[in-house]
């Protein structure tokens, strides 16, 4: 009797843990909803369920000439960082697990070690190599940088992933003829589907909210980032700060994420444990 209490109340206990946890972490979510739809002085209300639908925030950020082009831009280098980092991480992954050669090992974790370094440590000679590539004030600047902080994770996922795949599998289709490119696109790839659902929706997250990059490499307007788009609807002081529409343009923002994640979470769970149970 005394076991079936504990039992039950350590159940109890862990399922308020879990709530509490994503009351915690979803609460900024959903007051950021309610307050994008207030208007004037109810901005500055505390209501935690919406007093009126207004769209005007909406239609304010929407209608505007800077956000909508800002909000291509993020989708632009979003994408492309994806697929470059997905290219090179595939082909990486393969040497890396599957090719020996000495000093694999070291290579593996020397390329993790580049993503410990934080990005204000390398800001400045990311400036002067897009500067010297000619690439400043354009996408290209941006795609680059993601790319060299998103490669290190997209490499060591995939090379985890490809390392646990049955050698059997290769070793057919060198008997068959196939070459290393077509193991890769043929053979391995249809198979790294969870890890490339994982690192890629990870690498594009990172992308569309980077904001230091975005800020230091773009000049002009139509060129910027939706994180720096938002920063830019500050005003010059408290009071001029139009809470309204940044917290529209927030949601707007937030909501294809959140989208994603909830479509490709199975992807994405079994993309993160691939080579960590061991049978």
């Amino acid at each position: 009797m005394n076991a079936t209490l504990s039992r039950k109340f350590w159940n109890v206990a862990f399922y308020a843990f879990v709530v509490v946890i994503v009351v915690y972490a979803v609460f900024p979510f959903y007051y950021a909803i309610v307050t994008s739809f207030a208007t004037g002085t109810a901005l500055f209300e505390i209501h935690y369920f919406p007093a009126k639908i207004d769209w005007a925030n909406y239609v304010a950020v929407l209608s505007s000439a800077n956000f909508p082009r800002s909000l291509a831009n993020s989708v632009f280098i979003a994408t492309t960082t994806v697929v470059l980092a997905l290219f090179l991480a595939v082909t990486a992954s393969y040497a890396l697990s599957r090719v020996r050669f000495r000093g694999r090992g070291i290579l593996l974790m020397t390329i993790l070690g580049v993503s410990m370094f934080p990005q204000i440590a390398v800001l400045a000679g990311m400036i002067e190599m897009i500067k010297f590539l000619g690439l400043f004030n354009t996408p290209w600047a941006m795609i680059i940088s993601y790319t060299v902080f998103t490669l290190p994770f997209t490499v060591w996922v995939l090379t985890t992933f490809m390392r646990d795949l049955p050698v059997e599998i290769e070793e057919a289709a060198i008997v068959d003829g196939a070459t290393p490119w077509i193991i890769i696109t043929k053979v391995f790839l249809p198979l790294l589907w969870p890890a490339l659902v994982t690192t890629g929706l990870l690498a594009f997250i990172g992308a569309w909210n980077e904001f230091l990059f975005a800020l230091t490499f773009t000049l002009s307007e139509d060129k910027r980032t939706v994180p720096v788009a938002i920063a830019m609807l500050s005003g010059a002081s408290e009071q001029e700060i139009p809470w309204g529409p940044i917290m529209a343009a927030s949601v707007v923002v937030t909501v294809p994420l959140v989208v994603l994640v909830l479509i490709f979470q199975r992807k994405i769970v079994a993309g993160l444990t691939a080579g960590g149970v061991k049978g």
